[in-house]
């Protein structure tokens, strides 16, 4: 069996994928009991079809259909950030066995961080967390992403004001 930063590997080549779509750099791997790769995903909510595209519940999806099953038990995941509340929340009931993050997301993460969904009395099932897997380089593609963006709106806005200024 391959080992966790192996996979990491895999679900930050997704992240990157999701960079150059313009879509919030996180990517998931989905791995069987025996080692295999079910999906690989990214997000796809800001170009996609719907903003519930999350790299996780993309992945998820994708692994349920391949097996032709609605629960994925023995499963790992692999995730570039830590999931959101309803990502995490789409783990539990897909009966992953396994959640490896890279990343920590203080702001929006529910794993560790926010309403650390697995802490829950009313969660059915809370899968084994491994955090922190490559969190520098998953941090640093984040990081560098929403730089740009910030960049990039700094732009739009200095061009804005310099029409406004020759009308």
């Amino acid at each position: 069996m391959e080992s966790d930063e192996y996979y990491m590997s895999l679900a930050l080549k997704e992240a990157k994928m999701a960079y150059s779509e313009d879509e919030v750099p996180v990517g998931a791997v989905l791995v069987a009991p025996d080692g295999g790769i079910l999906a690989v995903a990214h997000n796809s909510s800001e170009h996609g079809l719907h903003a519930l595209a999350h790299a996780e519940t993309v992945a998820l999806s994708i692994g349920a259909i391949s097996l032709e099953q609605k629960r994925l038990w023995d499963c790992s995941l692999y995730v570039t950030l830590e999931p959101c509340a309803m990502c995490a929340a789409a783990i539990s009931f897909m009966r992953i066995k396994r959640l490896v993050y890279g990343a920590a997301n203080p702001k929006g993460g529910a794993v560790e961080n926010g309403v650390r969904f697995y802490d829950s009395p009313t969660c059915n099932h809370r899968p084994e967390v491994v955090a922190g897997v490559m969190a520098k380089e998953c941090g640093e593609i984040m990081s560098k992403f929403f730089a740009q963006k910030r960049v990039e709106e700094g732009e739009e806005e200095s061009e804005e004001k310099e029409k406004d200024l020759s009308i």
